[in-house]
C-alpha cells in the first residue's frame, strides 16, 4: 500500500460519517487495524482488507490504494530469489554471438520451446530456472538473424517467461520479458496474448486501475464478430474480458465486473468447449475457464457459499491441473471450506494441490494465509499437517 493510504482512509471515513468502530463493524476489519492504518503504523495491509474497507465506504478500492498492494503484489520470496538470478541476467544482458558450429536455427528453437512447454504448464520451476537462460540467449540470437520468424520465436518465449516470472513473483523481470514480447509482436493477437499476462502481472501487483484500463482497451481493439470469430480471436477477447472483470471486482465495481464476465461467457459459449488455440496452454479458454473465474469473483466479494455451490457444478475432471486454472480455483475452494470452519476439507484440498503442483504451491501467499488460519485454530497438528505447513512455507 502507499504510505498515505491511512490519510485517504481517514478522509473518506469521515466524509461518510463513520467512526472507526462503526467502520470496523460494517467492514469486518478490526478497529485496531483501522486505527493503525490511519495513524500510519501500518502500511502493508492486504488488498483483500482494502477492498473490504472500500465496500463499506462505497468507493473504488483504488481510491484508498495509491500503489502496489502488499499481499497482491509483494516481491519474490527472498529464499527463492536467487533461483531466478541467471534468468533475470539473461533478459537484460547483451546479445552474444554463436559459435559457427552451433548457430541456433528457427526450426531448432521452435522445437526446443515446444519441448519446454510441459515444464511451464506443469510448474516445474527448478528445471526451467536451469534451461531458460540459454533459451533466452539463443532466442535473442535468432531474433537478430532469423527475420520475422526469428522474432516470432522470441515473442513466444518471452510470453512464457513473463508468465512464469509473474507466477513466481519476479515482477520486475516479468515486466521486462512482457515488454520485449510486445515490442516484437507482429499482429494484434500476438500482442493480446502478451497483454493478457501483463494484466495478470498488474493484478498481482495490486495495480487495479491500470489492469482494468489496459484489459478493456485491448478487449475493445480485438473484439471479434462472434459469428465469424476464430478460436484464437475468441480466446484473446475472452481472456482480456476475464482480466477486466478480475480487476473490476477487486476495485469494488461489481456491475462492471459482472458485465465483462457476461461478455466473456458469450465468447466461451461461441467457443463451445475448452480449447487451446495452437495448442497453447496460455490461451486455453472456454466455458469451464469462465466458470472458474466466476467462482474466483465470488470469493473476492466474500461469498464462500457461492464458491462451493459453483465449484460443485464445474466439470474439472478433464482439465489439466495447471496453476492458471484448476489449482487457483482449488485455493478458493479451500478458503471457502475454511470460512465454513470445515478445516478437514480445506486441508484435503490443499493436500490435493500439493500432490499435483508441489513447486507451484510454495509460491502462493494465498495458500499460506489459508493454512495459517487453519493451524491457528488447532492446539496440535498431525504429522501430515506439519509436512503440509513445511511444503507451503507456513512458519511453525
Amino acid at each position: 500500500m502507499s504510505a498515505d493510504m491511512g490519510k485517504r482512509l481517514q478522509d473518506v471515513r469521515k466524509r461518510r460519517g463513520f467512526t472507526q468502530r462503526e467502520l470496523a463493524s460494517v467492514s469486518g476489519v478490526s478497529v485496531s487495524l483501522i486505527r493503525k492504518l490511519e495513524q500510519g503504523e501500518r502500511a502493508d495491509t492486504r488488498l483483500e482488507t482494502a477492498r473490504r474497507l472500500a465496500v463499506a465506504l462505497r468507493v473504488p478500492t483504488t481510491s484508498l490504494v495509491g500503489g502496489p498492494a502488499a499481499g497482491a503484489g509483494e516481491g519474490a520470496d527472498p529464499d527463492r530469489d536467487d533461483q531466478w538470478a541467471p534468468v533475470r541476467q539473461a533478459l537484460v544482458g547483451p546479445v552474444g554471438s554463436a559459435d559457427a558450429s552451433e548457430v541456433p536455427t528457427v526450426a531448432g528453437m521452435q522445437d526446443l520451446i515446444d519441448a519446454a512447454v510441459p515444464l511451464f504448464s506443469g510448474d516445474r520451476f527448478r528445471e526451467l530456472s536451469l534451461i531458460l537462460p540459454t533459451l533466452i540467449r539463443d532466442a535473442d540470437l535468432i531474433a537478430e538473424t532469423g527475420g520475422p520468424a526469428g522474432r516470432d520465436v522470441r515473442v513466444r518465449l518471452m510470453q512464457l517467461t513473463g508468465w512464469l516470472l509473474t507466477q513466481t513473483r519476479q515482477f520486475e523481470a516479468a515486466g521486462t520479458a512482457l515488454d520485449r514480447s510486445l515490442e516484437d509482436a507482429s499482429d494484434r493477437l500476438q500482442g493480446a496474448a502478451t497483454v493478457n499476462t501483463r494484466c495478470w502481472l498488474l493484478l498481482r501487483q495490486g495495480r487495479l486501475g491500470e489492469a482494468r484500463e489496459l484489459a478493456v482497451r485491448w478487449a475493445d481493439e480485438v473484439e471479434p464478430r462472434i459469428s465469424r470469430a476464430t478460436p484464437a480471436e475468441l480466446s484473446a477477447w475472452g481472456w482480456l474480458l476475464l482480466r477486466a472483470s478480475a480487476a473490476a471486482v477487486r476495485d469494488n465495481r461489481p456491475g462492471e465486473a459482472e458485465d465483462t464476465l457476461r461478455y466473456a461467457h458469450s465468447a466461451a459459449v461461441a467457443m463451445g468447449r475448452e480449447f487451446a488455440p495452437g495448442d497453447d496452454f496460455l490461451k486455453a479458454f472456454g466455458p469451464v475457464t469462465v466458470a472458474l473465474k466466476r467462482a474466483e469473483n465470488a470469493m473476492v466479494v466474500d461469498r464462500p457459499d457461492l464458491v462451493l455451490k459453483l465449484s460443485a457444478r464445474i466439470p474439472t475432471s478433464g482439465m489439466r491441473t495447471t496453476s492458471n486454472n484448476r489449482n487457483r480455483h482449488l485455493l478458493d475452494v479451500a478458503e471457502a471450506h475454511t470460512r465454513a470452519r470445515d478445516y478437514a476439507k480445506a486441508v484435503d484440498v490443499l493436500q490435493e494441490i500439493r500432490a499435483s503442483a508441489p513447486e507451484w504451491l510454495p509460491n502462493q501467499r494465498y495458500a499460506r494465509d489459508i493454512f495459517g488460519r487453519i493451524i491457528a485454530r488447532r492446539r496440535t497438528l498431525t504429522s501430515d499437517m506439519r509436512s503440509l505447513a513445511d511444503a507451503i512455507g507456513v512458519p511453525m
